[in-house]
Formats: C-alpha cells, sequence, structure tokens
C-alpha cells in the first residue's frame, strides 16, 4: 500500500487510513531519511488514536510510552543513537516488541538482527516537490 501525504493537514487522515489498513498488526518498522516526516507521522497515528501526552522524538531516551485514550500503552523507538545491538539488548526490547503492545520503530536497520518476523515495513521518501510517501509492507 502506497500514500502521498501533499500537507501536513493530510497527515492525520492517512493516519486513520494506515491504522485501518494494518489492522491488528503491533510492530512497525520506520525507514527513511532524516527529516522526512517518521516522527511527525507517530505523532499523527498517537492523534488518531486519541494519545494526549506530548508526542517528541525519542532520541535520547531511546523510547517514550504513549497511552491511548483506550487505556493501551504504545511505545516509539529511536535506534539512531545506539552504536550495537548488545545497547538494544541491554534496555530488554523483548518486553516492548512481544509484550502486545504497538510499536514504532525509527532507526530499524540499527538493530535488524533483534526485529520481530511479523513486523511492518513503513518506508518514507520525499518526492523534489516536498511531498512524502509512505509505502506499507504487511
Amino acid at each position: 500500500m502506497e500514500w502521498s501525504i501533499r500537507s501536513l493537514e493530510e497527515l492525520d487522515d492517512v493516519a486513520d487510513r494506515f491504522l485501518a489498513y494494518v489492522g491488528n498488526r503491533k510492530i512497525f518498522a520506520l525507514y527513511g531519511p532524516m527529516g522526512v516526516g517518521k516522527t511527525t507521522f507517530v505523532k499523527a497515528v498517537c492523534r488518531c488514536l486519541g494519545v494526549e501526552d506530548d508526542v517528541s522524538s525519542p532520541t535520547f531516551a531511546i523510547v517514550n510510552e504513549y497511552v491511548t485514550n483506550a487505556g493501551e500503552s504504545l511505545y516509539h523507538f529511536d535506534f539512531y543513537r545506539v552504536n550495537s545491538i548488545e545497547e538494544a539488548m541491554d534496555f530488554g526490547y523483548e518486553e516492548y516488541f512481544y509484550g502486545g503492545c504497538r510499536c514504532f520503530i525509527e532507526w530499524p536497520e540499527k538493530i535488524d538482527e533483534l526485529l520481530p518476523e511479523d513486523i511492518v515495513n513503513c518506508v518514507f521518501s520525499e518526492n523534489p516537490d516536498g511531498s512524502r510517501i509512505l509505502r506499507v509492507n504487511l
């Protein structure tokens, strides 16, 4: 599935359609260059799920937890600053990835060998006109 995102105003609609498309899937690998909108997309998904917390990049914390209006936890990871698999293992990634909650993982290529088999790959790219493309592979 592929969506074109021409403006920030379209983002919540795309996030809504994304959630409908992925159904009960929980683990999402977000690929794309810095500045392409991965964190902004997670913010839109959180809005659609009723998260009222301030959603921000977990660049320094590695993981942020948000709670939806249904009381479900959602985890947002940023592995950009992780330099080894051991670092990811040290904070107990298994509890997050296999705990049944939604997990959005930025820079998943840094921990590729730890990713679950049933992960949904989400690839973000930018067009010359500044619009974004989101490709989702189930």
